[in-house]
């Protein structure tokens, strides 16, 4: 059974993406080359997959939030990445004022509990690090 909420909003959607969170969520050897674990993630990315595993109506953009040691990883066409120059979830939570200002729905992928509280705040919704890296 699907959520009717997830399936009726009509709205442009934005899911942002907690790199040092969702990277540091396999043990894989990412602390070895944070940047080469961001990159990667990066490249996993899948709008249409998001699409369809988050029940969205529309297709959305994919924004990755990097901080630290992943500084400098570049966009693509697909997915924008953002650096934040401080604390990583500082800037989510810019990212999502910015979105829900321009009445996005938004999803967030973290498993930061105090991030989940607080960009829930704000109106958008979480999910765990799962959806983009299946363990």
């Amino acid at each position: 059974m699907t959520d009717p909420e997830r399936t009726t909003d009509q709205r442009a959607a934005t899911v942002v993406v907690d790199a040092a969170n969702c990277v540091g969520s396999v043990p894989d050897g990412w602390w070895r080359d944070r940047a080469g674990a961001t990159r990667r993630l990066r490249d996993s990315l899948s709008a249409d997959a998001l699409r369809h595993d988050l029940q969205l109506a529309a297709t959305p953009a994919l924004v990755l939030v990097v901080e630290g040691r992943a500084l400098g990883v570049e966009s693509t066409a697909t997915v924008q990445v953002v650096d934040a120059p401080g604390i990583g979830d500082d800037m989510i939570v810019k990212v999502v004022e910015q979105r829900a200002a321009q009445g996005e729905s938004i999803v967030v992928v973290t498993a930061d509990r105090e991030l989940r509280t607080r960009v829930t705040a704000l109106g958008a919704r979480t999910v765990g690090p799962r959806v983009v890296r299946p363990s």
